[in-house]
């Protein structure tokens, strides 16, 4: 918890309470679901709240922003984001019925009214949105025909709309295929730990 108030010092009380709240929650909820890896535990608010809120590094989301959150598992970074920015809005997909159960029973007993989990497949949303986030749910030519169409045409913040993907590693060989302009950013240039420094936020506009 001391890294979120560390790098996000402008919290208020209420969303460092809430962020608080998340690994007593996820705790509960691992013990009957494996929403998260049992390994990662002990690293949970490094490897899952921070690493979520890597995104927020990139793009501060305007109010009244709808941001789709594809293949959130448990919620990541869907739900961290949603604390973040209380005025903007976010649809967390996920194909696995029982996730999306504990994405909502999570959100509920924090109060977010700014989003919601919905048991689909990414392809079968009908809506637009601002920006759409993912944590590596698969590799990015293969994403991009999943999120096609789903994409606001006017443009409300600094970055164009589009993807905002959180992956590891050397994506050079991945990002090849891709015709989209793209921009990746470090997440080592804004957070020390080790854990970052092979971590990215790949922004594709669409």
């Amino acid at each position: 918890m001391e890294s979120i108030a560390y790098y996000f010092p402008e919290l208020t009380n209420h969303q460092l309470e809430q962020f608080a709240e998340l690994k007593s929650l996820y705790t509960h909820w691992n013990s009957q679901i494996n929403v998260i890896s049992r390994k990662d535990t002990d690293h949970f608010y490094e490897r899952h709240v921070l690493h979520s809120l890597g995104i927020a590094k990139i793009i501060s989301f305007n109010s009244d922003s709808h941001i789709l959150d594809v293949g959130t598992g448990g919620g990541f970074p869907g739900i961290p984001l949603a604390i973040m920015y209380p005025d903007s809005t976010f649809t967390l997909v996920d194909s696995i019925g029982k996730k999306i159960k504990v994405v909502n029973e999570i959100t509920h007993v924090l109060g977010l009214k700014n989003s919601h989990g919905v048991h689909s497949r990414a392809e079968q949303i009908n809506e637009k949105f601002d920006f759409i986030v993912s944590r590596a749910v698969t590799q990015m030519p293969d994403f991009i025909p999943w999120v096609k169409g789903k994409i606001k045409k006017e443009n409300k913040h600094p970055l164009k709309n589009g993807i905002l993907y959180l992956k590891g590693g050397d994506l050079t060989l991945e990002m090849k295929p891709v015709k989209q302009q793209f921009k990746i950013y470090p997440l080592a240039t804004y957070f020390s730990a080790p854990f970052f420094e092979t971590k990215q936020v790949v922004h594709v506009e669409l």
